[in-house]
């Protein structure tokens, strides 16, 4: 993903002012901001939602978005969901997602409806959801959102693997967990992003 000078603003109230960011194959980077900061209006702009007032924004590949909110059917099954995004993807099975379940460990509520999910649950069927296409560029905006610790560890397996499969992925949250497995860190603050160090995964 390749992010040049990028601003946006809300009539008089500057809210991006000249973002930049490269996040290259093969890495994991993080994105960190309190509320406010300008977030969920760069996450709108990353994932082709918002168009911004000035600047671009490049990815290659398949791109996949985990919104923090699950939009989901609570009237459809699990399997139903994964079956209609096989379709909107043009996949040829469900085996990827498939495994995806197994690594999240929730296989078991397959048959079960959305809406009698945990709120844990539902975020893991979001987050294969956006995986299940097997993206080359990921953007995760608070993905571990409800999930108990072991889920959080998985999710950061996970996240490894992509990432050493050659997959860029994005995180983004309000706030810094475990930045130690980043290869990169920004902190978004006065609408721009400051490079932080982290200690290498």
């Amino acid at each position: 993903m390749e992010v040049r000078d990028v601003h946006h603003a809300y009539r008089r109230r500057v809210v991006l002012r000249g973002v930049e960011l490269d996040l290259g194959a093969g890495m994991l980077g993080g994105i960190v901001g309190e509320n406010g900061a300008g977030k969920t209006t760069l996450l709108r702009i990353l994932a082709g939602e918002l168009r911004p007032d000035r600047g671009v924004v490049r990815h290659q590949g398949r791109f996949g978005y985990c919104p923090q909110t699950a939009v989901l059917n609570d009237a459809l099954t699990v399997r139903q969901h994964l079956e209609f995004f096989r379709v909107a993807f043009a996949l040829p099975d469900l085996r990827h997602a498939e495994e995806i379940m197994e690594i999240l460990r929730f296989s078991e509520y397959a048959d079960a409806r959305a809406g009698v999910l945990s709120g844990g649950t539902r975020q893991k069927l979001n987050l294969t959801l956006a995986l299940m296409h097997d993206p080359q560029v990921l953007l995760l905006d608070e993905p571990y959102q409800g999930f108990d610790w072991d889920t959080y560890q998985r999710f950061w397996d996970l996240a490894a693997h992509l990432r050493d499969a050659g997959r860029s992925v994005l995180v983004v949250s309000h706030l810094a967990y475990d930045t130690e497995r980043l290869d990169l860190l920004w902190r978004l603050d006065a609408g721009t992003l400051h490079a932080d160090a982290v200690t290498s995964a």
